[in-house]
Formats: structure tokens, C-alpha cells, sequence
């Protein structure tokens, strides 16, 4: 089976992105099954409802979110009915909608993806590791599940990395979002999950991570708030992870970076 993670989608460049190339990527590449990160799709903080259907009608099966997952109010009503939105699990007992799905694939492999967000220079929230742990041990790899994908919304690298350490051989693929910046770790753990520790944006990178330059720096330069953040609207890179996995297991046998389009250097999966 191939899967494909898209890190967080940053506005309407990174939007348009995802409905231009992640077609054709299907289809050439032969992805069974496509989560993308829709946190920050709608102005850059959250995700309405129109949006959402735009990613869904590109091809992706599971939208995940992160800390801006209601930063738009009508996510709190739609998320309860769209079963391929998932947000933070360990949000909160009564918080609207579901942190993990099993659904069907393309070709009929039953995949779980987990939502969860992180701890560290983040807002107060339940802890993410027994969130996941339990989540997993409802839904095993390899017994229920054919491969397992968890999305971990988190600012520092060490939170990522001791969740990619802490499910090693129980999970197909652990992905860092939120930093928006891809970075070069994507390899094999020796349990065999596929790790990388932030997917990056699909999004304007000629910006401070995808928004526009002038707010971001005056706020460095003086302190002082001078305006809104608004999205950067150039060509944006889209920005994820591959994983092929193994037919019997669920694990990762195969793992690469996946850069398209923009100003950074392009990177396409050699499966």
C-alpha cells in the first residue's frame, strides 16, 4: 500500500496547491490513501467547511487539524457530521468531533489515522502519548488495522521524536505538523514506523512560515502588533511524505520526502 501525508496547508496558495497537483500525484504515483493537514487552509487559521470539501474533492480521504481546529466557529457544528475530519484526540472530553478513524482505502486496507496535538510551547492540553496509546490499542496494527498513520501537531522536534520512538513497531507512519518548516529526518525507525519529524506547509515559502513578511517582522523588530498575519499568496510548495508499506506487517518498508512547485528544491517520491 501507498500513503501520502500533506503537511499543514497554509491559505488559499496552499489550497490551490493541493487541488492543482495531488490528482495527478495520485494517479501517477499510485497512492491508496492521502491525509492532508487542514489546519491552517482557511486564512491561515483554521478550516471552513468549503474549504474542507475542496481538499476532500482533490483526493484527500482524512483532513486532519491542530491548535487553530476551531479557530473557525463553524468547524464546532460541521466536524460532528464529516466522518473524514478528524481533530486533536486529546482535546478535552466533549470537545465536538473525534481525534481517530479507521477507514477504507482505495483498494479496501483499513487505515487508522490519529490526530493529536503536543505539549511543549503549546496550549494546556491532555497528554498526547496515552491519548495515542490508547487509540492504537482499540485499533492495532496488523489485527484491525493495515496500516496506522499518526499526525502530531507539535511545536518542538524532542515531543515528535519520543512519540516516533514510544510507538515504534505498532505504527505504519508518526509525522510532525504545525512548524510548517519540512525537515530532513525521514527514515526508518529500527521497529520499523516511518518517521519524519514535520511534513512542512503547502504553502508561499518566499514568507515567514507562509505569511505575508512585514506583520511577522515588525512584531520581531518593535514588539508591537501593527496589524494582522495574512497568508502569503506566491507559488506554494507542497510539501509531505511517502510511505510504502510492507504487505505483511503494515510497517514502513519504504520512506521519502515529497517537495512540488515553489521556491524550495523539488523532491519527488522514486515509488
Amino acid at each position: 500500500m501507498r500513503l501520502l501525508f500533506l503537511g499543514d496547508v497554509m491559505g488559499r496558495s496552499g489550497r490551490d496547491a493541493v487541488s492543482e497537483r495531488l490528482p495527478g500525484l495520485i494517479a501517477d504515483h499510485g497512492f491508496d490513501f492521502v491525509v492532508v493537514n487542514g489546519e491552517n487552509a482557511s486564512h491561515g487559521k483554521g478550516l471552513i467547511e468549503n474549504h474542507y470539501n475542496a481538499l476532500r474533492d482533490a483526493g484527500a480521504d482524512i483532513v486532519t487539524l491542530g491548535d487553530h481546529a476551531f479557530d473557525q466557529r463553524e468547524a464546532l457544528s460541521y466536524i460532528e457530521r464529516e466522518p473524514h475530519l478528524i481533530r486533536p484526540l486529546n482535546y478535552p472530553p466533549g470537545t465536538p468531533g473525534r481525534g481517530a478513524m479507521l477507514v477504507e482505502s482505495r483498494r479496501g486496507h483499513r487505515v487508522l489515522v490519529v490526530n493529536a496535538q503536543g505539549r511543549v510551547f503549546m496550549p494546556p492540553i491532555d497528554d498526547p502519548f496515552r491519548a495515542v496509546e490508547a487509540a492504537i490499542a482499540d485499533c492495532p496494527l496488523g489485527d484491525v488495522a493495515d496500516a496506522v498513520i499518526v499526525d502530531f501537531h507539535t511545536e518542538a522536534t524532542s515531543e515528535i521524536q519520543a512519540m516516533g520512538h514510544y510507538l515504534d513497531g505498532r505504527a505504519t507512519l508518526v509525522v510532525g505538523t504545525h512548524t510548517h518548516i519540512p525537515t530532513a529526518d525521514h527514515r526508518v525507525l529500527k521497529g520499523g514506523t516511518g518517521f519524519m519529524a514535520d511534513a512542512g506547509m503547502c504553502g508561499d515559502f518566499d514568507s515567514i512560515i507562509g505569511t505575508d513578511t512585514d506583520e511577522p517582522l515588525n512584531r520581531f523588530l518593535t514588539g508591537i502588533p501593527g496589524g494582522r498575519f495574512t497568508p502569503s499568496e506566491g507559488e506554494a510548495t507542497l510539501c509531505g511524505v511517502a510511505v510504502e508499506t510492507d504487505p505483511v506487517t503494515g510497517l514502513c518498508a519504504k520512506i521519502a520526502p515529497l517537495r512540488i512547485g515553489g521556491v524550495l528544491a523539488q523532491v519527488i517520491p522514486d515509488f
